[in-house]
């Protein structure tokens, strides 16, 4: 039985990142589970887990882990810190051709390092099995209330970031006292089903998209819309999700007709580079009556045309102008539109996220690692291999040399 030596990396993308792929129980328990592995933790100053905690749980800590087979990190890892020859597994943002990520695959290509990226481990039926999902869905939501209290001076939250875990977070949900407004989710998946979870935490009423376009309430309501409530084919063909899936072109948005009865937008759809927008920054011009778009998505010129740049969770919210096509600081004036899109939004609550996906990463992945590096699960994840993109990811071969 050959020994393997499996790494906890220390986050080095700044800002820094407080999540962990395994939490010292997890990576204690999976050691005496494969008596054949054995794990260590690079220290950290700013893990949401300490030092303590992982010497606690019998794991050594480290301050190398260059010794180690497989690295397994969580943010994209900066290139200096690169271990040439080793396994990494972490979210790489590369695979939708992002560019300010170019020169990370460059790198990982040259040092000859096994790339399995996060993003892409799904199961038979092509669905991801792993993710920090859950908690995008809840502080993104949570945050999305947050700034319409604070924009209308309604109530004072404690910012997700100030609470231990999500039961301290739920306690903040009582403070809530929102008039009648109405909200649009769109998105399933784990990040809308983590949305649902804190509105229907806050006791806000869910309703029919019908209602919600023709009715008028006297509390606050949501309604919960998938893609084939807002995108429709232009040649008049029935909506076909798989074909939407995959094929989004021949698709055009008609979310523009929900954003004129809608004050407040979480938006927690995957969105295809390849289709439209939701709605374009003329539509923002236009009878639109979204107030606050909390973005959760967080795709630069995506599919949310407000989304300019990432927020921070020091600075969650700005402004933006659709008249200008600017932004501006926070809640600076009521004609502007409150944006809320930070891409690391389960780092508010890390130890929470870090546990979730510890356990889904243990009970999917590293098990197939171990014992069968070839599992399907691992093949059609893994985008680098031997300095050479893997066949299904050789798409990108223009992308890494900047064609």
């Amino acid at each position: 039985m050959n020994k393997m030596n499996i790494g906890i990396l220390r986050e080095g993308k700044i800002p820094v990142d407080r999540r962990a792929p395994l939490t010292p129980f997890q990576a204690n328990a999976f050691q005496k589970a494969f008596p054949q592995v054995k794990i260590y933790c690079q220290s950290s100053p700013f893990r949401a887990y300490t030092d303590e905690e992982y010497k606690d749980a019998g794991i050594e800590v480290v301050e190398s882990i260059d010794h180690c087979d497989i690295v397994l990190g969580v943010k994209e890892v900066p290139a200096a810190e690169l271990i040439p020859g080793k396994t990494f597994l972490f979210f790489s943002h590369t695979f939708k051709k992002q560019v300010y990520n170019r020169v990370l695959l460059q790198k990982i290509l040259s040092k000859k390092i096994r790339l399995i990226d996060y993003e892409v481990l799904k199961d038979v039926n092509g669905k991801r099995i792993i993710g920090f999902g859950r908690y995008a869905g809840i502080v993104g939501a949570y945050n999305g209330i947050l700034a319409y209290g604070k924009r209308y001076q309604l109530f004072d939250l404690k910012r997700a970031k100030d609470c231990f875990n999500l039961e301290e977070l739920k306690g903040e949900f009582v403070k809530v006292a929102l008039p009648p407004i109405k909200i649009a989710v769109t998105g399933g998946g784990r990040v809308g089903k983590g949305a649902l979870e804190v509105l229907t935490g806050m006791r806000i009423k869910q309703v029919s998209k019908e209602a919600f376009m023709h009715e008028a309430f006297d509390e606050p309501v949501f309604c919960h819309l998938r893609s084939s409530d807002y995108y429709e084919r232009r040649d008049g063909a029935p909506f076909d999700q798989k074909n939407f899936y995959k094929n989004p072109l021949p698709y055009n948005s008609t979310f523009n007709t929900y954003a004129r009865k809608t004050d407040l937008l979480i938006a927690a759809a995957y969105w295809n580079p390849n289709a439209g927008p939701l709605f374009t920054r003329m539509d923002m011009e236009d009878k639109f009556n979204i107030k606050v778009i909390a973005d959760i998505t967080c795709d630069i010129d995506g599919s949310i045309p407000s989304t300019k740049k990432p927020a921070t969770i020091e600075e969650p919210f700005y402004d933006y102008n659709p008249a200008n096509d600017c932004v501006y600081p926070a809640f600076s004036d009521e004609n502007h539109v409150n944006v809320m899109a930070i891409d690391n939004l389960p780092c508010e609550l890390p130890r929470d996220a870090s546990e979730e996906f510890g356990r889904e990463l243990i009970n999917q992945v590293l098990p197939h690692l171990i014992h069968n590096e070839k599992h399907p699960i691992i093949e059609n994840a893994t985008i680098t291999k031997d300095g050479k993109l893997t066949p299904d990811f050789s798409y990108l071969q223009d992308y890494v040399e900047g064609r």
